[in-house]
């Protein structure tokens, strides 16, 4: 599934490719088994780099898949023996980001020309949101590039 935009500028045409994504075996198997247990849609899956599971839900559909007091997260952490992290999307670029982030404290988040900056509400939210050696910073522009045409994120 290859996805591409258009944009139309200056009288000029941009056609800007997004990542394309591929599902290997285990992550169709996990997602399948997400959505039958919570029953929420999934619209993205993937491992990150701290090796925890990020499912990304269809609009609307977090609280059925976070379920009351977390039961379904605990639940299907157990089953998957893996750390869950469960992010609704968003078409808003802003509003993904701020998903994504939470519950990490932001003061703005604002988009300008593909170039992303987010306001830290005090240093350690700052802290976080970079992490060492900006591997937090670089994690979340490779997420947002899945779904966004993004050329950078900025932290301030």
């Amino acid at each position: 599934m290859q996805k591409t935009v258009l944009y139309f500028c200056d009288r000029r045409e941009k056609v800007i490719q997004l990542a394309r994504i591929k599902y290997d075996a285990s992550l169709m198997k996990y997602m399948s088994l997400f959505e039958k247990v919570t029953r929420a849609r999934v619209k993205d899956c993937f491992s990150d780099k701290n090796n925890i599971l990020v499912f990304v839900v269809q609009e609307t559909q977090l609280g059925k898949a976070v379920g009351k007091k977390g039961v379904m997260i605990k639940k299907l952490e157990s089953i998957f023996k893996r750390r869950l992290k469960v992010v609704e999307f968003s078409n808003d670029l802003v509003q993904f980001v701020k998903n994504y982030v939470y519950p990490i404290e932001t003061r703005v988040i604002s988009e300008e020309d593909g170039i992303v900056v987010i306001e830290g509400a005090d240093a350690r939210a700052k802290g976080l949101l970079i992490g060492r050696n900006a591997q937090n910073l670089r994690a979340l522009e490779e997420v947002c590039r899945r779904y966004f045409s993004v050329k950078e994120i900025k932290v301030v």
